[in-house]
């Protein structure tokens, strides 16, 4: 049987989410402060996890870093009560997959919890992304490993600007508006966020490039988007 991991403090709200998950056929486990959570992403495998960011000895955000950190890529829906923009930014940064404001309906919840799995799965695009490679220049990705080489040495990028990277290197030449980037890379129209896309290609091309101002491999075509370098 699949499991969630549910890394909630307030014991109300877990007992409510454990109920409607169970219900649909997944085992839960679940976490009340922060370090217990951690140990338990990190040392378990889960299908999905439901992270609340204000949370005893350890908050939300700090847990998403360092799941990320240790390349774990279990899909993280985040519950706050936090409703600045900053905060959703922040979380959807460092890795969260989508972000859900309290008090919330379950109905809501549910339905984003269904579409995080949905979208973490797609089993025919996955098996074949997995195999793929890019070679671009003297940029090389390996899909399945997450590996990114420039000039054969190895590139530190985070999840998302991973992920970024590759949906533009599969379709050089062709341009992504930034809602269309925030749609297929976080899954989800977040509408207004699409700075968040600015600050990721920036740092993608400050890994990448060897002259931002001039860059080889992420091209604006300006009042549109981004595009990948034709080869």
């Amino acid at each position: 049987m699949e499991k969630v991991l549910i890394i909630e403090d307030d014991h109300n709200i877990s007992e409510l989410l454990t109920i409607h998950i169970s219900d649909m056929g997944f085992e839960v486990a679940c976490a009340f402060d922060g370090k217990e959570g951690l140990l338990k992403a990190l040392n378990y495998t889960y299908t999905c996890i439901l992270l609340d960011i204000r949370l005893p000895s350890m908050d939300g955000f700090e847990i998403c870093k360092r799941i990320r950190q240790e390349k774990i890529y279990t899909p993280i829906l985040m519950l706050t009560s936090k409703s600045e923009e900053i905060d959703k930014v922040l979380g959807l940064e460092i890795g969260a997959d989508d972000y859900i404001t309290k008090p919330f309906s379950i109905r809501e919840l549910i339905a984003r919890f269904k579409a995080v799995l949905r979208r973490s799965s797609a089993p025919a695009v996955q098996e074949v992304m997995e195999e793929k490679e890019i070679l671009a220049h003297q940029l090389f990705i390996n899909v399945g490993k997450r590996i990114v080489e420039l000039n054969g040495n190895r590139i530190e990028l985070s999840p998302k600007e991973f992920d970024l990277l590759v949906l533009l290197a599969s379709n050089p030449g062709r341009t992504f508006s930034r809602p269309n980037l925030l749609n297929q890379v976080w899954g989800y129209e977040f509408e207004g966020f699409e700075h968040t896309v600015n600050s990721h290609i920036n740092r993608l091309r400050s890994k990448i490039e060897a002259n931002m101002n001039t860059p080889e491999y992420i091209l604006t075509t300006w009042g549109v988007g981004y595009k990948f370098r034709e080869n």
